[in-house]
C-alpha cells in the first residue's frame, strides 16, 4: 500500500498535483488573485447571473422569508414552498410534467441514473460525458457501454445488438447537449431518433447548455425542438443559473418514481429554500427579454475569439507540461485560463480551457486574444 505522500509524489512527478486556487475577491469577470487583479475566464458564469442585483436580491429575501437551512430532507419536512414553485417553473420551462430539485448537478446523476437502471440493465454513455455520469452509470450495477464521443454508428450498432439480444431490457442512453471540456454539441436530433427507434431512454445533460442555447435558454433541446422526446432532461443551477443546485425534469410517473428511489435525493437534507428561491428568480430572468439580452451579448463576445457554438472554447496543447506551462504564463499577464489535465481529459489532450460570460467587456477578450498569440497557443 502507498502512502499518501508517495501517492502525492507521483501526482507531482507527472504533472497532475492539484491544489485550491483561492480567490481574495467575489466571482466575477474581474476577480483578485493572491493580491493581483486578474480577468476570469475559468468561470462557468455564462450569462454574468452570480453578482446579477436581482439574483442576490432575491436570496437575501429568500433567507428573510424561509431562513438559512431546510433543515429537513425532502421526504421529512424539508420541502418549502420555493422547493415546489421552483419545481413547477422548471417542468413548465422544459416543457415536462414535473421536476425534481437536487443539491447539485453531480448529485442528479448519482440519484436518477442509479434509480432508472440497475442489474440486467444496460446504461450507454458518449465517451466524453462528464464524470458525474461515469460514476452514476458505475455505480447503478447496470451493464456500460461506451461508445466513441458523438459517434452515431456505433451507438446504433450498440442499441441494435442490445436489443436484439435482451429484448426486455431498459437501456438508457446517457449524453452531454454542451461536452464541458470540449465546447461542442452532441447530434442530439439523431441520438432522440436512435433512441426510440431502440425502445431506449434518454438523459440529456444540460448543464453547460442550460441558460446558453435556445430562443429562452432552455438548452439544446429547446432549440431544437425536442423537449418532450427526451425522457430526462437534467441540468444544473451553477453555471448560467449563477447558484447552486441541479434538477431533472421528466414525466410524472418518473419523478415520482425518484422521489421513491433517487437516493441522494431520499437521504439528503433539502438544498436552501432560500437558494430555490433566488433559483426561481434566476429561472425568470434567463427567460426574459433581458436573457435574451444576455445570451446575445454572450454569443457576441464568443464570435470576438473563436467560431464556436458555445462559451466552452478548449486549446488542446497535448501535454501537462505545456498546458500548466501556458497558463502560468497567462496568470503571468493577468488572465486566469485553467489548464485541465487527465483525468479530466484523456491523457496526452491536456489543454487550455477558456470559458465566456456576458460580462466580460470587449477589451478583455481582446487583451486574452493578444495573450495568447504571445504566449505562442494562438486560437
Amino acid at each position: 500500500m502507498h502512502s499518501p505522500a508517495e501517492e502525492l509524489r507521483k501526482l507531482q512527478a507527472e504533472g497532475l498535483l492539484r491544489g485550491l486556487q483561492p480567490l481574495d475577491s467575489p466571482a466575477g469577470p474581474r476577480v483578485s488573485r493572491g493580491g493581483r487583479a486578474m480577468w476570469n475566464f475559468a468561470s462557468n458564469d455564462y450569462l454574468g447571473l452570480a453578482r446579477h442585483p436581482e439574483i442576490e436580491a432575491a436570496l437575501i429575501e429568500g433567507v428573510r422569508r424561509f431562513g438559512a437551512g431546510a433543515a429537513a430532507s425532502r421526504l421529512v419536512c424539508g420541502t418549502l414552498p420555493p422547493h415546489r414553485l421552483l419545481e413547477e417553473a422548471l417542468a413548465e420551462a422544459k416543457q415536462t410534467a414535473a421536476a425534481l430539485v437536487f443539491s447539485s448537478g453531480f448529485a442528479t446523476s448519482l440519484g436518477v441514473i442509479p434509480a432508472v437502471a440497475g442489474k440486467g440493465d444496460f446504461v450507454l454513455l458518449d465517451k466524453l460525458c462528464h464524470a458525474c455520469l461515469v460514476d452514476a452509470a458505475r455505480l447503478s450495477g447496470a451493464t456500460l457501454r461506451v461508445f466513441p464521443h458523438n459517434d452515431l454508428h456505433k451507438l446504433a450498432r450498440l442499441l441494435s445488438s442490445i436489443r436484439a439480444k435482451e429484448p426486455h431490457a431498459r437501456i438508457l442512453v446517457a449524453t452531454e447537449s454542451v461536452f464541458s471540456m470540449d465546447g461542442d454539441l452532441c447530434p442530439l436530433r439523431e441520438i432522440v431518433d436512435l433512441t426510440e427507434n431502440h425502445g431506449a431512454l434518454l438523459l440529456l445533460d444540460e448543464a453547460h447548455g442550460f441558460g446558453v442555447l435556445g430562443s429562452h435558454g432552455m438548452g439544446l433541446a429547446e432549440r431544437e425542438g425536442l423537449q418532450q422526446r427526451v425522457t430526462f432532461q437534467m441540468g444544473t443551477l451553477s453555471k448560467a443559473a449563477g447558484l447552486s443546485g441541479g434538477y431533472v425534469a421528466a414525466s410524472r410517473e418518473w419523478i415520482d418514481l425518484l422521489v421513491n428511489r433517487a437516493r441522494p435525493f431520499i437521504y439528503s437534507t433539502a438544498p436552501p429554500p432560500a437558494l430555490a428561491h433566488a433559483a426561481l428568480h434566476s429561472l425568470t430572468l434567463i427567460r426574459s427579454d433581458e436573457g435574451a439580452a444576455l445570451r446575445a451579448k454572450l454569443r457576441e463576445n464568443i464570435a470576438r475569439i473563436a467560431d464556436s457554438p458555445t462559451p466552452v472554447i478548449p486549446r488542446v496543447l497535448g501535454t501537462n507540461e505545456a498546458a500548466l506551462s501556458a497558463a502560468a504564463a497567462l496568470a503571468d499577464t493577468g488572465f486566469m485560463v485553467p489548464a485541465i489535465r487527465f483525468p479530466t481529459v484523456p491523457r496526452g489532450s491536456a489543454r487550455l480551457r477558456i470559458s465566456l460570460s456576458a460580462a466580460h467587456p470587449p477589451e478583455a477578450i481582446a487583451a486574452l486574444k493578444a495573450a495568447l498569440e504571445a504566449t505562442l497557443v494562438p486560437l
